[in-house]
């Protein structure tokens, strides 16, 4: 029996996660997996009412939770930073969901605003440190507010987050290779036994120190993993490139900061931010990972019955995964696939009227 602790939270979340958790239950049922839902009272609202963001007491009662069910964390009438640092930021920390890990997959029937790509073209999958760099909040200011003012954000890597993030995307990579070898390698790079590839990216002709440290961890473990092809990206490069030439990357690791914006570009790419997915995840499994949609809480179109629940249901899916029940989240990507590859229903976000109870709809019928 899993529990699964479920925070709907802001804007559509509930929207979405309504879906999801609708999802869940009749893939369950198909799929014999035993589970308990606890619901968590967390965001915006709570915060307006009491002034708590995420209280010790709750933080406990999640720690004895399998796994965490998020819809999305933002609300217009509470200042920026407050619900990510305290509840999003705060979970990854307290919970050491060391692992930002976000597929971007191309699904057939969803167009890509890359011209002459398809799904064969966009298939990757970035593994983002999740628990140092700039988030670790280390920093300042020195005369705040005045023309004088000083402030320092520092960036905190340290040998062993930089040497478990490398490591979790070579195993990745190698996974995914046993599955289906990378596309991206060359006929030279097959006759080599290569089945996979890790792009590490950084700036380490800028960012001297820190990214130093990355380099020389990625040179030594690539040694630990001969099947995998490693290569080095500047930041800057790979941005450019995975526009011009996605089918390039296969598994992508990089620092926490960098993974932030090249996972958003990502969900350009596979579609938009409605379809896209993440895991924050604590490998050792010695505290729960959490699992959610990375469109935030749009309150632009909350209340609206417009938002799209692919990605929440498709972040349910990686939570399967998780809990090591492969049949019902193998059973829930089938079902998505056969939904955006129908001319209908689709959301606003993807061209067209449907609202984000049918798409809910669609996804339970096509689980059959």
């Amino acid at each position: 029996m899993a529990t699964i602790g479920v925070i709907a939270g802001d804007g559509v979340g509930p929207e979405v996660v309504r879906e999801a958790l609708a999802v869940l239950e009749d893939a369950s049922r198909r799929e014999d997996f035993r589970h308990e839902l606890v619901p968590f009272d967390l965001g915006g609202e709570r915060y307006l009412k009491t002034g708590e963001v995420l209280p010790d007491a709750v933080l406990e009662e999640l720690r004895r939770c399998d796994a965490i069910l998020l819809g999305a964390v933002g609300h217009p009438g509470v200042p920026p930073g407050i619900l990510e640092q305290g509840i999003l930021l705060r979970l990854r920390f307290a919970f050491h969901q060391y692992i930002n890990l976000r597929p971007i997959h191309l699904y057939p029937g969803v167009e890509t605003p890359i011209k002459g790509k398809g799904p064969d073209d966009i298939d990757m999958v970035v593994v983002r440190e999740n628990n140092e760099d700039l988030y670790v909040g280390a920093g300042g200011f020195t005369r705040k507010g005045t023309p004088e003012e000083v402030a320092i954000q520092t960036s905190i890597n340290t040998r062993a987050g930089v040497e478990r993030c490398l490591r979790f995307a070579f195993e990745r990579a190698r996974d995914r290779g046993r599955r289906r070898p990378f596309r991206g390698l060359s006929d030279d790079d097959r006759r080599r036994g290569l089945v996979g590839q890790v792009t590490m990216v950084a700036k380490t002709n800028v960012l001297t120190f820190a990214h130093d440290l990355w380099m020389r961890a990625f040179t030594e473990i690539s040694r630990d993993y001969p099947e995998i092809k490693s290569d080095y990206q500047h930041v800057d490069a790979c941005c450019m490139r995975m526009v011009v030439s996605p089918e390039r990357f296969d598994v992508i690791a990089t620092t926490n900061m960098f993974g932030d914006i090249i996972t958003d570009l990502g969900a350009v790419l596979q579609g938009g931010m409605g379809l896209a997915a993440s895991a924050n995840l604590n490998p050792a499994r010695t505290a729960p990972s959490m699992f959610e949609p990375v469109h935030g809480s749009a309150p632009d179109i909350a209340g609206k019955g417009i938002a799209n629940p692919v990605a929440a249901i498709l972040a349910l899916a990686l939570m399967l995964d998780h809990l090591g029940a492969p049949g019902p989240a193998e059973r829930i990507r089938r079902a998505v696939a056969r939904v955006l590859g129908a001319p209908a229903p689709k959301t606003p976000d993807l061209g067209g009227t449907a609202a984000t109870a049918d798409v809910g709809r669609a996804v339970r019928e096509a689980l059959e």
